[in-house]
Order: structure tokens, then sequence, then C-alpha cells
């Protein structure tokens, strides 16, 4: 098995040689992450100037790269400049959740889209940042739901989040706004955004901003297709 990892945190993130290592007991591993921190850069690529690639030391037997760009171009040099087909694209995982309708930011989860886009299957993982620790210890059990339920026979998108002690595995879907944000002045013309938890605005367990809150490892399939279908089958008749 091939397996691409990338994340939005960069190639300096503390759990990426640990997710590497994990990796690797599946297959061949090349890790492609950028230079820098990228949360927040959704699906963006940067086509305006030379970017910068060097290989790196991370783990022992894996191809490792820096690149100065976004997720979603870490994934498009792998595939259109190096020429690799991995069998799952795997992003992350992220420092902080990607849940409901905030994962439209989330270069995490722009990454599996790039991977979709070229063809091919994407997990993104996320946690909550002092919860490294127990979510590789959680890999185990999610790899083995993956298996046992032929998910990547059935979809060729999932977005993971883990919680710091997991209660169980819930299939959910997208819930609402996770985090609210505010532009807070600071003087001289110049602004910052900070943001909070939003309240869930259903008790659900199945919106994945619910079931993440009540302690669940949450497993969204997610489509890249923008087109709504509903729409357009109600609207395909004025083309006749």
């Amino acid at each position: 098995m091939k397996i691409l990892i990338t994340n939005d945190d960069g190639i300096l993130s503390p759990v990426l040689p640990a997710l590497i290592s994990w990796a690797m007991r599946f297959g061949e591993v090349l890790c492609i992450a950028p230079k820098v921190e990228q949360s927040g850069k959704s699906h963006a690529i940067d086509f305006t100037r030379p970017i910068e690639i060097k290989r790196v030391e991370l783990v022992e037997g894996a191809d490792c790269y820096s690149m100065d760009s976004t997720p979603a171009d870490c994934v498009r040099y792998a595939i259109l400049g190096r020429g690799y087909r991995p069998d799952l694209v795997i992003s992350g995982i992220n420092r902080g959740y990607n849940l409901g309708k905030d994962i439209v930011y989330s270069g995490t989860i722009g990454a599996i889209f790039e991977a979709a886009r070229l063809g091919l299957r994407g997990v993104a993982l996320s946690t909550w940042p002092k919860s490294f620790d127990q979510s590789l210890a959680s890999l185990d059990r999610i790899a083995d739901f993956f298996i046992e339920n032929k998910l990547l026979e059935h979809g060729r998108l999932y977005n993971v989040n883990i919680p710091p002690e997991d209660k169980g595995i819930r299939i959910t879907r997208q819930g609402g706004i996770y985090f609210t944000d505010e532009f807070v002045p600071l003087g001289n013309d110049m602004y910052e955004q900070r943001g909070e938890m939003a309240k869930p605005d259903s008790d659900d367990l199945i919106y994945d901003t619910v079931a993440l809150v009540a302690g669940y490892i949450s497993i969204t399939p997610l489509t890249s297709e923008k087109t709504d279908l509903g729409l357009f089958s109600e609207l395909e008749k004025l083309n006749r």
C-alpha cells in the first residue's frame, strides 16, 4: 500500500513523525508537508512564485519533504510533480478539530479535497491540541473500523475527529458552525480575529459537532461535488 501524508500544521508538527511511523506499518510512506503552518488556507494553491521543496529527515525509511506552500500544493506536487499515485492520502493529525461548517476553512480538509480532485482517496485526522498521545492510541481502532466496514470502498473522502477520551466511533454528518469569531481592534488600523467555540445548535449525535463534544470519535463522509444535485434535477427540465 502506498500512503501520502501531509498536514496544515507544517513539517515541524510534533505528531508528524509518530503518524508516519504508524502509517509505515501498512506500506510505503511519502510525506510532503508545508514548511510553515498553513492553518485556514483551505484548498488554496500557489502558482504565482517559485516554491522551495527540500528533502528532510523525519523517520528512517520514509521519504519526507518540506514544501513552502499549502497542503493542497503538497498533494499536487506528489502526484503532478513526482508522479506518485498513493492508495490513500492522510492529512493530519491536525492540532485542533475540523468540524461542521467550519471545515471550509481547513487546510487539512483542503488537502483531501485536492486528493479527490486528482482521483484519490483521502482521510483527514484532527484532535484537540493537547491530545496527540491519545489520538495516536486511537488510530488502530479507527483503522480497524475503516477496514472492517470497507469505508474506502463506499466513499473517497472522510473527516475524522478524535476526542481526548473517546466513548466509541460514530458515523456523522456535518453540524453547524463550531467556532464563532470577532474582529478585535488593536489600534493603528490593526485588527485580530479571535474565536471561541459556538454552542451546538442541536443535541442530535448524528452531527459531528455534537458527537465530538459528547466524547465520540466522529467519522464524516465528505464529497467534493459542488453541484446542488437536488436543484439540478429540478431545473434540468429547462434544457428541454
